[in-house]
C-alpha cells in the first residue's frame, strides 16, 4: 500500500509538472491575442479618423458616397416591399421639399403675414402654403397693376384655396381657369397638368382676369367676363361676392381687426354696358355654364 501510494503521488506530481508548460503556453497565447486585438482596434480607429478627415476636406467625394449609400438603402427598401407586400414603406425623397408650395410666414412683410394668417383661419388651410400664395399675389399684382387682395379674393370665392378644385364643366385649380379654353396659356408652364400647380394657376388666372378687364373696360365688367356671364343678364352675384371678400382682405392688410367668421355680404355692383361685345371674342359656351353652376 505504501509503495502504491508513493507511485500515485509520483504520477500526480509528474502530471502537474507536465501540465505547467501547457498553462504557460495558453497564458502567453491569450496575452498575445489581447495585444493583437488592441493594436487592430487602434489601427481601425486611426483609419476611420483619417477617412473622416479626408472626406471633410473633399465635400464632392462625401456627397458622392452619401448618394451611393442612399441609393443602396433605397434599393433595399424597394426589394423589401417587393418581397413582402404586407410591409408599407414610404420611400424617402430628400428633394421633395423643393416642390412644396410653402414658405414660412415670418418671411413675409407684416401686412402680407396678417393676410396669410387671416386666410388660414377663415378657410381652415395651412398657413405655410397660403403664405406662398400671398407672396405670389403681391408679386404678380405689382407686375400687372392689380390689387393683390383682388387676386386672393377671386381664389377665395372660386375654390376656397383648394388647388385641386374642379367644376363639373372643367374649371380647374385655385382660380378655376377653364383649362381646355386657355390651354395655350399653360404651354410655357409645361402643359395643362400645370393647372393644378397653385402658383401656375394663379399666374394664368391673373392673365385671364387682365384680359377680361381689358375687354369689358371695367373691373366689375371684367369679373362678369371672368365668370363667363358676359352674355347673361347678371352674374349671379359673383362680382359682389368677390368685392365683398376683397373688402375684408383690404381691412386685414390695413391692420384692422376682422373676425375670420365675418360674413361676406355681396356688395351692390353696377356693371356698365360692355362696349362692343360683338367685336370682342365671345365667351365660350362652357364659360357661361360655369357661371350658372357657381
Amino acid at each position: 500500500m505504501t509503495a502504491f501510494a508513493s507511485a500515485t503521488a509520483a504520477l500526480s506530481r509528474g502530471a502537474r509538472h507536465a501540465g505547467r508548460p501547457v498553462v504557460v503556453f495558453l497564458k502567453d497565447a491569450g496575452h498575445g491575442l489581447l495585444e493583437v486585438s488592441h493594436s487592430s482596434l487602434a489601427l481601425v480607429g486611426l483609419t476611420v479618423v483619417g477617412l473622416c478627415l479626408f472626406l471633410a476636406s473633399r465635400p464632392d467625394m462625401r456627397q458622392t458616397l452619401e448618394l451611393e449609400a442612399f441609393g443602396w438603402l433605397q434599393s433595399r427598401q424597394v426589394a423589401r416591399v417587393d418581397t413582402d407586400p404586407s410591409v408599407v414603406v414610404a420611400l424617402a425623397e430628400p428633394d421633395a421639399v423643393q416642390r412644396a408650395t410653402a414658405i414660412d410666414p415670418r418671411e413675409l412683410s407684416k401686412q402680407q403675414a396678417a393676410v396669410a394668417t387671416w386666410i388660414s383661419r377663415r378657410y381652415k388651410v395651412a398657413v405655410e402654403p397660403v403664405s406662398r400664395l400671398v407672396q405670389e399675389a403681391w408679386s404678380v399684382g405689382q407686375r400687372t397693376r392689380l390689387d393683390p387682395t383682388l387676386i386672393l379674393a377671386i381664389m377665395a370665392i372660386e375654390s376656397g384655396f383648394n388647388p385641386f378644385a374642379q367644376s363639373p364643366v372643367g374649371a380647374q385649380g385655385l382660380m378655376q381657369v377653364m383649362t381646355r379654353v386657355h390651354d395655350d396659356k399653360y404651354e410655357s408652364f409645361g402643359g395643362n397638368h400645370a393647372a393644378f400647380d397653385p402658383v401656375t394657376n394663379l399666374r394664368v388666372g391673373v392673365q385671364v382676369l387682365k384680359e377680361c378687364i381689358a375687354r369689358a373696360g371695367s373691373l366689375e365688367g371684367g369679373l362678369k367676363f371672368y365668370v363667363g356671364a358676359a352674355n347673361l343678364a347678371d352674374d349671379g352675384g359673383y362680382a359682389g361676392k368677390v368685392l365683398a371678400e376683397q373688402a375684408h382682405l383690404r381691412s386685414v392688410a390695413a391692420g384692422k381687426s376682422v373676425p375670420p367668421s365675418a360674413p361676406s355680404i355681396p356688395l351692390p355692383v353696377i356693371v356698365p354696358p360692355t362696349p362692343n361685345i360683338e367685336a370682342a371674342e365671345q365667351p365660350r359656351e362652357d364659360d357661361e355654364r360655369v357661371a350658372l353652376l357657381r
